[in-house]
């Protein structure tokens, strides 16, 4: 059981990761939506560095779980149209 933890664990910091690095801020963030997906990407880099920081301290359930909620915090934002995503990802929730 821990080594399903720890791949699952690993595979989603990974695609956590990618995702952050394909989402763009789409809108100005001089206005109050472009300040809300900048908020949104700040807690999902958060989320982020927390994961990493428990999956470095032996801790793989509440890393996994910081990776879970930053990627929910990411993918709301893409499906309310504040980040722009390139057309042939799998990272999203789109449809």
């Amino acid at each position: 059981m821990p080594a399903d933890l720890i791949e699952k664990t690993d595979r989603y910091e990974g695609m956590f990761a990618d995702a952050l690095a394909e989402a763009e801020i789409a809108v100005p963030t001089s206005t109050p939506l472009g300040e809300a997906a900048a908020d949104i990407r700040e807690m999902a880099l958060s989320y982020l560095e927390d994961g990493r920081h428990f999956r470095e301290n032996d801790d793989p359930v509440n890393a996994l779980a910081a990776f879970s909620y930053g990627y929910g915090w990411l993918d709301a934002g893409v499906r309310m149209g504040l980040f722009e995503i390139p057309d042939e990802t799998h990272l999203f929730t789109t449809e």
